[in-house]
């Protein structure tokens, strides 16, 4: 029994209220009397307590319609809601249970009906918070998995989020992690987790301070979306985000030199029209829903990340274009890319140009003489 339980009574006299709170605090309870409809709420609302005492007609409002708003928020609609009326008053019990009541007490009022109606709906509540607090928990961890936008989406609007896969113009930015394959035969599995978690929670910042979505992650790399309804603009915000995350990687090589730093990465970023939604992939014993973009922008973005010496990061020409009034750029011969026809200029980009009276400082794009890696996931896309 949880003697420490907060509980609010909300009576139509004097008399019934002060037996309540007697036989309340007797049992190590704390009674609070309030004074109507009105108190009840904004008592409610500033700390919700764990039982609520209405009588059917308490000053200022019918207990019945208190019960029915309480029900009607999300807030309070899982506290528990005893009401008092009395034994002629068969209406009211049946309004109350439509209005979601947990429970009567009949005057007059008798002490071991009180106690045993009490007790169980606070045990009722004890267990209903258990088992919410554990779907939360467990909602909460799935949604670390979870891309921000579909989160959104499903926020927006539950019963239709909108999660087909359409056509839009976006920016798709790679960033992988330069020679994995050497620095996981240096190091211990232990200590690369422990190095790839650190630089990549930062990364996420970088790109979600940038408004960006990862969409996709392996072992070594990231996919992240830049999506809005201006092409210039996404395009540099993706670029804004990839000079973060070699500033910030260049910030914690300094900071952290952990076995296998100095850390290097390399980045192909793509702007352009693409397939941008869910996608299932449907197997013999289940499914799998990705939220992704596929297409010849996807396609290009992954092999210029290919492409990309460690610590720099490669643009397509369609980013060029959006981008080279804001940024410096250098023409990059990446020779022949990977499952493309046609040969493709590439663009390494460097700062960003003045803006606003201000010089946006290039990050050092110190050079790691080590084999880039190709990303585990470009290699399916389409």
């Amino acid at each position: 029994m949880d003697t420490e339980a907060k509980i609010l009574i909300a009576a139509d006299d004097e008399w019934t209220a002060n037996i309540l709170r007697a036989i309340l605090r007797s049992q190590g309870y704390n009674p609070i009397l309030v004074r109507g409809g009105e108190e009840t709420f904004c008592l409610v609302h500033v700390k919700p307590p764990d039982l609520i005492i209405l009588d059917v007609a308490p000053p200022g409002m019918d207990g019945i319609a208190i019960c029915r708003r309480l029900k009607a928020e999300e807030k309070t609609w899982l506290i528990p809601v005893i009401i008092v009326t009395a034994l002629d008053q068969e209406e009211a019990r049946i309004q109350g249970i439509e209005a979601g009541a947990a429970d009567f007490l009949i005057k007059p009022i008798h002490r071991q009906e009180v106690q045993a109606r009490v007790r169980t709906a606070l045990e009722v509540k004890k267990a209903a918070d258990q088992q919410f607090g554990a779907l939360l928990s467990i909602r909460n961890h799935l949604a670390k998995f979870v891309p921000v936008a579909v989160r959104r989406a499903i926020e927006e609007n539950p019963a239709s989020p909108g999660l087909e896969k359409r056509e839009e113009d976006l920016s798709v930015l790679f960033v992988d992690v330069s020679g994995y394959t050497n620095l996981s035969q240096r190091i211990a599995q232990a200590q690369i987790t422990t190095l790839i978690e650190r630089y990549f929670s930062h990364f996420l910042d970088c790109i979600q301070g940038e408004g960006g979505d990862i969409t996709e992650m392996a072992g070594d790399g990231v996919m992240a979306l830049f999506r809005s309804s201006d092409p210039q603009e996404h395009a540099r915000k993706a670029a804004r985000a990839a000079l973060k995350i070699l500033e910030v990687t260049h910030r914690l090589n300094r900071e952290h030199p952990d076995p296998g730093t100095p850390m290097a990465v390399h980045m192909g970023l793509n702007s352009g029209r693409g397939g941008v939604g869910s996608t299932r992939l449907e197997g013999a014993l289940d499914s799998r829903w990705t939220f992704t973009a596929s297409g010849p922008v996807t396609n290009l973005a992954a092999r210029l990340a290919d492409a990309a010496p460690p610590g720099t990061i490669l643009v397509g020409p369609e980013t060029s274009k959006r981008i080279g009034t804001e940024f410096t750029l250098e023409q990059n011969d990446v020779g022949e890319l990977k499952n493309l026809a046609e040969r493709i200029e590439g663009y390494r980009l460097g700062a960003e140009k003045a803006r606003h009276g201000s010089h946006a400082m290039a990050p050092s794009l110190g050079q790691h003489r080590a084999s880039p890696a190709f990303l585990k996931f470009a290699d399916v896309r389409v």
